[in-house]
Formats: structure tokens, sequence, C-alpha cells
């Protein structure tokens, strides 16, 4: 199996694609009132800046989120009717003008995509612990001016339509189930992820707001199969393209900072021995789960067929996972080789 994904510079707003040719989105945009973003939304629109200069919050907060709606538009054009959009948004809280308040970023997003004829679909609360003593905001001890400490960004989950249709029995999408103890942790509203797996140093980590590799390979394996074509418009340094190729999906990336995007030859390297091990640590889990299984008299109803361990369900029978073979590069992104991973 070989995967292509195409990497370049860009803006959301204006996506090179034609209409209905993505399955998949998974991104995140930068976030209204979030300092790290300010100067990219004064970039956008300068009359951004002048609000925040004035400290008139409340025009900032509607003005970048105007600046970000069209965005959207480029999404319900490009994603196919049953395709599935996920954005990794948080919520902002800042002082402006001696006040302090919470920017809900992620109201806004939901009301701006069910605006263009989106379905939400359950969101994911996923939490970034903050374990520093100095977190909590406000008076402290006393009341009532001490606030709760915002740990947590959503991940909002919209289709573009109707259900999918598959073909019955279609081989690519029973290869890409996932076992019934992943479902039963990934199909959690509730997800605590650390880390970011990647090496950014200087001027590229602080502008990147990047999220943990593990939440866009959740999310890929969780509303795409092999062979569909994942996009981030808001790429940054590339998670979501790299989720992509573990999970044996094509995909698109772009984003306005050619430095950004240049520094992902660095993350794909060695990615054939860390995609063997990804594949063999959710093996290994699932073994995990059948010595459990077993131990407690539990059985479980059927044999996978192209491993030696039994499943729970007949959905994952015919689960098989594939390994990143080989990596090179082509005109304006990457060519991936894919095998099934023999263990």
């Amino acid at each position: 199996m070989q995967t292509q994904h195409v990497t370049a510079v860009g803006d959301a707003r204006d996506l090179a694609l034609a209409d209905d040719a993505i399955d998949l989105v998974v991104t995140s945009p930068p976030y209204p009132m979030i300092e790290l973003w300010d100067e990219l939304f004064a970039d956008l629109d300068p009359a951004i800046g002048d609000h925040l200069e004035d400290e008139d919050g409340e025009a900032a907060f509607e003005a970048m989120h105007a600046a970000l709606a069209p965005a959207w538009d480029e999404l319900a054009r490009v994603l196919k009717p049953e395709g599935i959009a996920c954005i990794n948004v948080g919520d902002a809280t800042r002082s402006i003008d001696g006040e302090f308040q919470q920017y809900p970023n992620h109201a806004v997003v939901v009301e701006a995509m069910r605006e263009r004829g989106f379905r939400s679909l359950p969101d994911i609360l996923w939490r970034k612990p903050a374990n520093r003593l100095t977190k909590f905001m406000g008076s402290g001890m006393v009341p009532t001016n001490a606030y709760t400490t915002l740990e947590h960004e959503y991940v909002l989950v919209f289709r573009n339509g109707s259900t999918r249709e598959f073909v019955p029995g279609e081989r690519r999408r029973y290869e890409s189930a996932y076992f019934w103890e992943e479902r039963n942790e990934w199909f959690s509203d509730l997800w605590t992820l650390t880390g970011t797996d990647q090496a950014l140093d200087g001027e590229g980590r602080d502008r990147s707001g990047a999220f943990p590799l593990q939440l866009p390979l959740r999310l890929v394996n969780m509303y795409s199969v092999y062979g569909d074509r994942v996009l981030d418009p808001f790429s940054g340094t590339g998670t979501t393209t790299l989720a992509a190729m573990l999970a044996g999906r094509n995909s698109v990336a772009y984003d306005r900072d050619p430095a950004l995007l240049a520094g992902f030859d660095d993350r794909i390297a060695d990615l054939e021995t860390r995609s063997r091990s990804y594949v063999q640590r959710r093996l290994d889990r699932h073994r995990e789960f059948v010595t459990e299984r077993e131990a407690a008299d539990e059985e479980l109803g059927y044999d996978a067929e192209h491993y030696d361990f039994p499943v729970v369900t007949n959905q994952e029978r015919r689960i098989r996972l594939y390994a990143v073979e080989d990596v090179r590069p082509t005109v304006g992104g990457y060519a991936v080789e894919h095998a099934p991973f023999e263990p």
C-alpha cells in the first residue's frame, strides 16, 4: 500500500483543492485571544491589532473569529459529503483593561460550523495537566475572586451531511478496524494526553501550538479508513501529517509559515522504526487484554484472521495493521510505502 502526502505553503482560507476532495479534517487553528497568536491575527486584519491596543477585548475577539470564518467556508467546500471534521480548539482566559474573563472559542467555532450545514457529533475534552504551584488564578484562598484553572481543550467533531456509506464487507474498512478495548478508550469523551512527541526549539517552539501526536493519531484511526485523504489546513509542525503516515492514510497539509513546514523532514527521521514500534505496541496491548480476559474466565468470541489471538467482536476479525516500509520525498511532499506488519 502506498500513501501520498502533500505539504504546501498556503492559506487555510483559500485552499488549492478541488471540491469534495477530502475524507477527514484534523486540525487546530490559532486560538483567538491567546497572546501567542496576537501577531498572526493582526497580520490577517490590522484592525485586530488596533482593538488590542485600545484594550477592546470584545471587538478583538469578534474580529479574530471573523478572520477565521473563510477557513470554515473552505472546509465546507473541500470536505466530502459524509466526511468528518475534527477541530481542536481551546478557550482563552485574559485580562483586558483590568478585567479578567474567559473567551469561549469553542462555542463560536461550533456556531460557525453549524451555520455552514455541518452536524455536531459528540465532542471530546482532553486535559493538559498544569502542575505548576502557581497555576491558580485570582486571589487564591479567599472568595470570590479566584478562578478555576483552564486545563482542557476541545476536539469538536462534525459530520458534513449523513452517515458515510460503505460497500458491505469492504476490505479496507474492516482491515482498518480498532480493537474492542481501544474503542472503549478512544470513544470516551474525556482524554488525558501529555507531551508533544516532537523536538522543537527556538523560534519554532515559540510559534507552534502543536498538539500531542497521540491526539490526531487517534482521530485518524477513529474517523477514517486506509487510503482516505486527511487534511490539516493549519498544519504547523505537521503532527497530523505524521499521524496520517503512521495510520496508512493520504494527507494534505497547508500552513502560512514556510519555516514550520521546512522542519518536517526532521520529524520523519527513522519513521520506519517508529512505525513498527507503534504497531507492535497496539498488538502487545491487545495480547495483554486477552490474557486478562482469559484469567477472568471470560471468553473472546472470534479468532483474528491475520494474527494469533482472539478478538471480542466479529468486526475485529479482519483487522490488519500496516507499518511504514519506506519514505521518500516527491514534488510537493512525500510518498510512503506500507506493508502488513509481521511481528
